[in-house]
């Protein structure tokens, strides 16, 4: 199924703005206390917003009406929003910026309705589902269901600007033919176009720079966004936090310090529901070449220049090239069996779902410490655990 969400924002300056109109409302509640609290009479008064942000009323009505020392001020930037007031008043009508809008659109070749994909997404959600979710069957023609979708983007945007993020959780086997379909007949002319590729990316590194290649013919690179999404879980999250701002760990974190890690990720769910999947890609390309190696090297990564993107990476990519190559006899591979069932469930290939190993990082700091590995499917229970090993 592949997602999207358009957006359209107001001015760039909202944000300043709002800030400053809350700095003068509190004002504007000090003053109008006091004057409920040493009886000050308010008089109505004429302001005029100039340059130098300044009141021209008169000292003698200033000093009736306001207690001393105390001038409202009213922000220049709030200019606009005063003349909107004062149209208002009078009647006119004032063009208001639209407020931030978003539709989710679901594209897949499942025949449901709009209120059956708002069903399925409130099921696994705390917070309401807005009805600005809808839902597209493609079809079995990509070409045809991408123009569909658009016109159904169209429909819900009108005639704003509206920019789209694109969110591909497809087969490998169908990428390219949903990419450059959504890229010739899916992309607004009127804002900007954003693609999310979840891992796997490609089979191995020649499909890999294949897939690249045909992204890079359809799409700038600043479009792309390459993403695993286990990073996006509270362990992996923590432990930058917990090296980079904590005094206590970040001077143990070392081969001095540190005996062994150990990186578990095993799932409890058996084969039945991914055994197609587990087929084609095993334990090797699903798991331990993202989830794990990124977790690593988060783990194991020096501190970066800064926390901007590029610079996190250049520091994982170092980790990364720094792994020793396995050996064998580090390395223990198995493959599911349901016991369960008399007839067994065994794959249709020797892909591996449990993999096991010790990894070694040859640099300064690791030099001599294992990374031992353990991952895999239908095992006993589902663990996702970081653990290191002082001496």
């Amino acid at each position: 199924v592949a997602s999207k969400c358009f957006f359209h924002c107001a001015a760039s300056g909202t944000t300043t703005r709002v800030c400053e109109l809350k700095i003068w409302m509190l004002e504007r509640l000090k003053w109008q206390k006091n004057i409920r609290t040493h009886g000050w009479e308010k008089k109505p008064r004429m302001l005029q917003v100039q340059d130098s942000v300044e009141e021209t009323t008169s000292n003698s009505e200033v000093a009736e009406s306001s207690p001393p020392n105390v001038q409202p001020i009213i922000p220049k930037v709030l200019e606009c929003s005063t003349e909107s007031s004062s149209s208002s008043a009078s009647g006119n009508s004032v063009d208001r910026a639209p407020s931030l809008n978003v539709g989710i659109f679901g594209y897949s070749r499942k025949d449901l309705s709009d209120e059956d994909l708002r069903n399925i997404v409130a099921a696994t959600l705390t917070c309401r589902v807005d009805h600005q979710t809808y839902h597209i069957n493609g079809g079995f023609n990509n070409k045809d269901g991408m123009k569909k979708l658009n016109r159904r983007m169209e429909q819900i945007e009108g005639e704003h600007e509206a920019n789209r993020i694109f969110y591909l959780s497809v087969p490998q086997e169908a990428l390219l033919d949903v990419s450059v379909s959504l890229a010739d007949n899916s992309q607004t002319k009127r804002g900007w176009n954003r693609i999310i590729i979840e891992k796997p990316f490609g089979f191995d590194a020649l499909s890999s720079y294949k897939l690249t290649q045909c992204f890079l013919s359809k799409f700038q690179e600043k479009q792309l966004y390459r993403i695993d999404h286990r990073l996006g879980k509270d362990l992996i999250e923590n432990i930058t936090v917990l090296r980079f701002s904590n005094l206590v760990f970040e001077p143990l974190w070392s081969r001095t310090y540190i005996k062994n890690v150990q990186v578990i990720l095993s799932e409890e769910c058996g084969m039945e529901a991914q055994g197609r999947y587990f087929g084609h890609y095993g334990v090797i390309r699903d798991i331990v070449h993202s989830h794990i190696l990124q977790t690593i090297a988060l783990f194991a990564m020096e501190p970066p220049v800064s926390l901007d993107g590029e610079d996190i990476r250049n520091e994982k990519v170092k980790v990364l090239r720094s792994i020793r190559k396995l050996n064998l006899n580090d390395v223990v591979l198995g493959q599911y069996k349901n016991s369960a069932d008399k007839s067994g469930c065994y794959m249709n290939s020797l892909m591996p779902t449990f993999f096991a190993a010790a990894l070694y990082i040859d640099n300064a700091r690791w030099d001599g410490v294992p990374f031992l590995v353990k991952t895999g499917v239908g095992l006993i229970k589902h663990r996702q655990v970081l653990l290191f090993t002082l001496w």
